[in-house]
């Protein structure tokens, strides 16, 4: 059996357990005349040669052939190359095989195990989940193509572990018992397909029930609202949902929306959204809700948000990222028209509705502390070309 040497993020105990299972031993080891270094964005560990470098890691005693051919999926799935190396370990000093990142010099900096750990790991053990559901299923380089939408995914599960769970009226979490769990079908999207039961309001278990979920990440919505001008920016494009309803118009009016990226607050994606979609330097974000929009069949999360910004004339344009095919034109209109549309039944987007309606009930408000602070922070907003 080939030996094998974990390093950089596979020493992650959370991690190997995804991969390998629980339960496999560890022992020491170094390998040297290398150096560890670092893509800076997604935080994967590359080995360099390094004379008088070395890196520590650690040896899995015992791998059985299962297990070893469970790294090699994973490796392969997120994108590591197989090393040769040469190992020492209390066993003595042997050729072995490490998985890494292949990047050039210019795409690498110095490795920080500890930074890692706090910005890294819980992306990567999550992304892990998902990877490893599919060994013995999907190929590898399956896997490897659609590895951006599930970091989203494993992204959104991560911040939901760890944003606070209000419990007032609704009841402590019951018991589930997961008796299987099936993807169908996975690209940018993808469908799971659960069979469980649960513990019922009378204390009783409910039979087996087959549930199916529709995939997504977490996005957001903003509306840019200019309190002294009392307008706001909706942005208008074709959508696939309306559109395979059968709509006789499948453009849509909405708030500047988009997925949150593996690595970004809600706060982060909005902004850099707004310059995306329509060409603007957002002033300062209020938040109107965080919520699911269809719970019974979609994991989807939105944060929503309305922007102070100044709208002058001339602010909507006609924006969008070439590489994923968006033709989006901005509108600049009075609030007042807004809300004709909502009454009118055009807007038909369940985010613009509630960001209006939420704005409606805000908007003295915000236009009395506009008055009274004499304009937005900022001055005109910054367009981007």
């Amino acid at each position: 059996m080939t030996t094998v040497f974990l390093c950089g993020p596979l020493c992650h105990r959370p991690l190997l357990d995804v991969v390998l299972g629980a339960g496999v031993a560890l022992s020491p080891a170094v390998v040297a005349g290398r150096e560890g270094r670092a893509m800076a964005a997604p935080g994967h560990f590359a080995l360099v040669r390094r004379q008088g470098g070395q890196v520590e890691g650690a040896v899995p005693e015992g791998l059985t052939p299962q297990a070893a051919a469970r790294l090699a999926f994973y490796a392969r799935a997120i994108g590591l190359a197989a090393r040769q190396v040469r190992v020492t370990w209390a066993s003595g000093t042997a050729q072995g095989l490490a998985y890494a990142l292949t990047a050039g010099p210019a795409e690498l900096v110095p490795w920080d195990g500890a930074l890692w750990l706090a910005d890294h790991a819980a992306l990567a053990v999550e992304t892990a989940v998902e990877v490893m559901a599919q060994f013995g299923q999907t190929p590898p380089a399956r896997l490897r193509a659609r590895l951006g939408p599930i970091r989203v995914r494993a992204a959104s599960r991560v911040r939901a572990q760890a944003e606070p769970a209000p419990q007032v009226l609704r009841s402590a979490p019951g018991e589930i018992a997961l008796q299987a769990k099936r993807q169908p079908y996975a690209r940018f999207f993808a469908v799971e397909e659960y069979d469980l039961s649960f513990r019922r309001f009378d204390g009783t278990t409910s039979p087996p029930i087959n549930r199916a979920v529709f995939v997504s990440g977490d996005a957001v919505t903003v509306l840019p609202y200019d309190p002294q001008r009392d307008r706001v920016l909706l942005v208008e494009q074709l959508r696939a949902g309306p559109l395979a309803r059968g709509d006789r118009n499948p453009w849509q009016l909405e708030a500047i929306a988009g997925r949150i990226d593996p690595g970004e607050t809600p706060l982060e994606a909005a902004r850099r959204e707004a310059v995306e979609e329509a060409g603007l330097t957002l002033g300062p974000l209020l938040p109107v809700a965080a919520y699911y929009p269809s719970p019974g069949a979609k994991t989807e999360f939105l944060y929503s948000y309305v922007a102070l910004t100044p709208l002058p004339d001339g602010a909507a344009g006609v924006f969008g990222v070439e590489e994923e095919a968006e033709d989006i034109r901005g509108h600049l209109i009075a609030f007042d028209q807004a809300m004709a549309l909502v009454a009118s039944g055009e807007v038909q987007n369940a985010p613009l509705l509630l960001t209006l309606l939420w704005l409606q009930r805000e908007r003295g408000r915000l236009r009395a502390s506009s008055r009274i602070a004499g304009g937005l922070p900022g001055g005109p907003p910054a367009r981007v070309v």
